[in-house]
């Protein structure tokens, strides 16, 4: 029976050592409510970083994942960018792609986005905004997750001064927008959440803070982080 669970305890210490490797990664994903001003923030992080570490390396990505994607799959943007909204193909539409031979599915567009994302990860020092990066790259160990919020009326305001929106018409875009973002994240889990909190490393309300102090405050949340990972897979290397 000792053996048994001596064989058990060094099974568990292997997988253990092995999720905390290391390897991909750093990353920092930013996830946000609509009108919380992510990119922002990330552009601001991204210098932060630079300098505080004396490196060009950290960027930030966004839209350059769906032009990675529509390469991958020599597919014009836009069919990347449906997928984003959520807008599905109707039968018809389905039919004329394939009968041209440019029909795509939303499996392959899906994984093709998974793929680049994963690729960017393991290169490191990036900064992900949004595009359901927070699904995808949840499990890489040196990382960060964040999630901006803030109250819907602030929001709105946001929208309507950035966008030049009446309110009736921002209220609609922000309800809409964060239904889309949260079926996005959604949609690259295995199973189906009904709250996505568990997630996210912290969730910082952006309605009380500038975006310079966001900054502040995620790289010291992502050294802290980052700092335990380090210990934790120094720990697990001494025991096994």
């Amino acid at each position: 029976m000792e053996k048994f669970f001596d064989y058990f305890d060094g099974r568990y210490r292997e997988s253990l050592l092995t999720k905390l490797s290391g390897g991909d990664g750093p990353v920092i994903t930013i996830s946000r409510l609509t009108g919380c001003d992510a990119r922002q923030v990330a552009a601001i992080l991204v210098d932060d970083l630079n300098r505080k570490y004396g490196t060009t390396k950290w960027r930030w990505v966004d839209k350059d994942i769906i032009y990675a994607a529509a390469k991958e799959l020599n597919t014009d943007t836009q069919r990347v960018e449906n997928f984003y909204k959520g807008i599905e193909l109707s039968n018809i539409t389905e039919m004329i792609m394939a009968f041209s031979g440019g029909f795509v599915s939303d499996l392959r567009v899906k994984k093709a986005i998974k793929d680049v994302i994963l690729d960017i990860c393991k290169e490191g020092f990036i900064i992900l905004v949004g595009r359901g990066g927070v699904s995808i790259a949840h499990e890489i160990s040196d990382s960060l997750h964040v999630r901006l919020v803030a109250p819907l009326y602030w929001r709105v305001e946001n929208v309507m001064k950035n966008k030049e929106m009446d309110i009736e018409t921002a209220e609609e875009y922000v309800i809409d927008n964060d239904k889309k973002r949260f079926n996005l994240i959604q949609n690259f889990l295995d199973k189906k959440p009904l709250n996505l909190d568990f997630l996210f490393d912290a969730t910082l309300n952006r309605s009380s803070f500038t975006p310079k102090e966001l900054s502040e405050l995620i790289i010291t949340l992502y050294e802290k982080k980052v700092n335990k990972q380090i210990t934790e897979r120094k720990k697990i290397r001494r025991i096994s």
